[in-house]
């Protein structure tokens, strides 16, 4: 009788190289000779899962719609809730300068009733020391209208607002945003669209006003480029002077502009400084008179048809103060300057500082 032998159990080394070499001959099998067993298991595998179909369905879903979340967000297109002490309103030079104020009610009307339909538009600033950690795009009428809605509250209500954080890529597009979406949706006066691009060369964004009306208003027509220029040196000559400026119709525009041409700038300022204009109308009056001068008088070719770039002037950096306001230094061929800007600055406050400088001056 023969021997029975006794069975081994194999090592986990013999095992793995078993199964190694039967994969190496599966592989080298001819088409057609593979096992049945082998394909039926590899299809159960792929269809095998612990979650009904409906929940497998829900879950390709969520992980759709999370991939779409994830590009709509890197591309800025999905609005978050921002605190409106983390938003500054003035880190660009703002286009427009008077707001219509019963405009402004009935925006504020509509949000305290059915809340802000279209959020603004921010970017974060490379200095938010300075600029603050978010800088407004576009939407400086709501995030106004918002904020006052939060002061009448006592500050219990609006403390947020809904926004686009936006990649710029530069000052200049962001400027070229703002000033797009305030022509779209509230029409620029012809002097707000000359200041904006006289104060993004002063601010050193553009190497002179052709250069900036050429970017900022790509989209207009060449002649109503041509006109901005003019208005551009309204801002430059007589900016710190006109109290009313967005009053001044395209022609008085136009008419101002090719009287400063002629080298009426300072009997300008002074015609203003004396009048004391108390409206758009007195203003123009104080000025019309050397512009119908100039009018009659002939054209100097020396000065060209463009307004001229503007000087250069050098600033320091804005400083932030506890209020909310920010104050810079400016020295020019002019002489020097200091600006102050935020929504807190009033002429009561600037008459104020005002006193105290000439105080200060008198005991030196």
């Amino acid at each position: 009788m023969a021997r029975r032998r006794q069975l081994e159990t194999p090592s986990p080394e013999a095992l793995k190289e078993i199964e190694a070499g039967i994969d190496r001959d599966l592989a080298r099998a001819p088409a057609g000779l593979r096992p049945p067993i082998a394909d039926v298991v590899a299809d159960a595998a792929r269809h095998a899962s612990p979650l009904p179909q409906a929940d497998r369905e829900a879950a390709a879903r969520d992980k759709a719609d999370a991939e779409r979340l994830r590009a709509a967000e890197g591309k800025g297109l999905v609005a978050v809730e921002l605190p409106l002490e983390e938003i500054t309103a003035d880190a660009l030079n703002r286009d427009r300068i008077v707001l219509d104020e019963d405009e402004m009610q009935e925006l504020m009307a509509s949000i305290s009733a059915s809340g802000l339909r279209l959020p603004i538009e921010v970017f974060e600033p490379l200095n938010p020391e300075d600029a603050g950690k978010y800088a407004l795009v576009s939407g400086y009428r709501r995030l106004t209208a918002v904020r006052r809605l939060n002061a009448i509250s006592g500050g219990e209500r609006f403390q947020t607002i809904p926004a686009f954080i936006r990649e710029p890529g530069s000052i200049a597009n962001a400027l070229v945003s703002m000033i797009e979406e305030n022509e779209i949706r509230s029409g620029l006066s012809q002097y707000e669209r000359g200041r904006a691009a006289a104060s993004a060369v002063h601010d050193g964004i553009f190497q002179n006003v052709d250069d900036a009306v050429a970017v900022l208003f790509q989209h207009a027509s060449r002649a109503k480029r041509s006109k901005i220029r003019s208005f551009a040196l309204i801002h430059e000559e007589l900016g710190d002077m006109l109290a009313y400026a967005t009053g001044l119709n395209e022609r008085q525009c136009l008419r101002l502009a090719a009287a400063l041409r002629t080298g009426t700038a300072e009997v300008m300022r002074a015609a203003l400084e004396a009048a004391g204009a108390r409206s758009a109308a007195e203003e123009w009056d104080a000025l019309l008179q050397f512009v119908e001068q100039a009018e009659g008088a002939p054209q100097d070719p020396a000065r060209g048809g463009r307004p001229k770039t503007a000087q250069q002037v050098e600033k320091s950096r804005r400083t932030r103060l506890a209020n909310g306001i920010s104050i810079e230094r400016e020295h020019g061929p002019n002489g020097y300057a200091i600006r102050f800007h935020g929504n807190n600055v009033t002429s009561d406050l600037v008459d104020a500082v005002m006193e105290n400088v000439r105080h200060l001056l008198e005991q030196t």
